[in-house]
């Protein structure tokens, strides 16, 4: 992901003051309540959406937010069908999914290859999987389907584990000339991970469960991951790896709870059972305030209010993913479950921001909306509150079970990864690529009591 942008003008002219509008109304005890009220948010945040205005870009949100978050986005509204069986926004969805494939029909599109991550890609590629686990209406026959683009994805990223350095794993950024491209981060090789098992899963085919083991184990042995199961940010691999981040980020503890999980739905092994437990375990103290109703937040930079445009989306895949996990690994469900109740009810207390009083903040903890506000704080309270219908809808299919998406073991052979030529790439292009975590975040890292060694 990427880690600079300034605030969206337009974003702005939304601040407006609501003290006095009444709280986003939801009774979790009420699937039609829960319903009623992830319509209000998803069109809260599909009014961020541009893409499918007369000459704008389908799949494109407008600045400040980078391409990765638009997929990640669509995520959500094919969540949102899922939940809800609300069509409204199926046809956008489609649409921008289909459009952003690239020439090769792999999630990497020329026009974003200045700013291009594995991660990026992965929240493409993780949105057509769930498209397919939860039969979202599949494209014409003449386009690619989900599961061959989720395929497509895993195929490119594959040939790109680097033995070079570190023993293995992903680096962060695809191309030599982006910023980044020497930091194996977490978040693409948890995405790996979680792709690897769910492919596994959806297919059969053992050798996407090798893939997940193997990203396991570089992931424990190389520090990303603690003995408890807390997940750090990235580590640099011109020192060899040899010095990890410890910023934790709760989309990271999220991204390898649900492939343990699903690990653990295929193989029912104890070690994975022993895993998504001890993530969970892990998530508790870290992601959950300790003195406010262990309402979620995101602890590196809601306290300090440095949370960046990104970052201000994170709690949103925690989210969904907690609640995946339930599906595939039920014994975790009450747990799991007691958490996203505690945090939809907090969450939905603070959208009471925007023109329309029903826009929501960051800080869920608060109890007040907090003058926050754009697509990831909107995508977040989406993502907790409709979770709660979780028990309501069948769990992930597969191929052997119901599935209708029809893969292709060869998508994305014919991509490249080399890097393109380009005009002499300007300074504001690198500011635009980010810088890394390492270094943004060299001035909040100091004494948090998170950070655990």
């Amino acid at each position: 992901m990427r880690l600079l942008r300034s605030a969206s003008s337009a974003a702005c002219a939304l601040l407006l003051g609501a003290s006095s509008v009444q709280a986003l109304e939801v009774d979790l005890t009420s699937a039609e309540s829960i319903k009623q009220a992830a319509s209000t948010l998803a069109y809260g945040m599909v009014k961020y959406y541009t893409g499918n205005n007369t000459g704008d870009v389908p799949g494109n949100l407008p600045a400040p937010y980078y391409w990765w978050e638009a997929g990640a986005m669509f995520g959500a509204l094919i969540d949102y069908w899922y939940y809800t069986g609300d069509t409204t926004y199926n046809e956008i969805t489609t649409q921008a999914m289909l459009h952003q494939v690239g020439p090769n029909v792999d999630y990497m599109p020329p026009n974003q290859s200045r700013t291009l991550g594995n991660d990026d890609q992965a929240f493409w590629g993780m949105a057509a999987l769930s498209a397919a686990e939860a039969k979202f209406p599949n494209p014409p026959e003449d386009e690619p389907q989900w599961l061959e683009l989720a395929m497509a994805v895993f195929n490119t990223q594959a040939p790109r584990w680097d033995n070079q350095t570190c023993g293995g794993g992903l680096k962060w950024q695809i191309f030599t000339f982006n910023n980044g491209y020497n930091y194996k981060n977490t978040i693409s090789n948890g995405c790996f991970f979680n792709m690897a098992a769910r492919l596994a899963r959806y297919t059969g085919n053992t050798t996407y469960s090798d893939w997940a083991e193997r990203m396991w184990d570089w992931t424990a042995t190389i520090g990303l991951m603690s003995p408890q199961y807390y997940f750090y940010d990235g580590t640099d691999d011109t020192i060899n790896c040899t010095e990890v981040n410890h910023i934790q980020w709760s989309y990271n503890a999220g991204v390898y709870l649900y492939g343990a999980a699903v690990m653990w739905n295929i193989t029912q092994e104890e070690k994975w059972r022993v895993r998504t437990q001890g993530i969970l375990d892990g998530i508790e103290p870290i992601f959950f305030h300790p003195e406010v109703e262990n309402v979620m937040f995101e602890v590196a930079c809601e306290p300090n209010g440095k949370c960046n445009v990104d970052q201000k989306s994170f709690k949103a895949y925690l989210s969904r993913w907690m609640a995946a996990s339930t599906k595939v690994a039920p014994w975790c469900h009450d747990w799991v479950m007691n958490k996203l109740r505690i945090s939809a009810t907090a969450a939905a207390r603070i959208c009471t921001g925007g023109p329309d009083g029903k826009q929501c903040g960051l800080k869920w903890y608060t109890g007040e909306f907090d003058g926050n506000l754009g697509v990831g704080e909107q995508m977040s309270v989406l993502e907790v509150v409709q979770s709660n219908l979780i028990d309501l809808v069948e769990g992930p299919v597969t191929n052997t079970t119901g599935g209708i998406s029809k893969g292709d073991y060869t998508a994305g052979s014919q991509s490249d990864s080399t890097p393109l030529t380009f005009d002499t790439i300007t300074t504001g292009d690198k500011v635009g690529a980010g810088f890394l975590t390492a270094i943004v975040l060299l001035g909040i890292v100091g004494g948090a009591w998170w950070m655990v060694a």
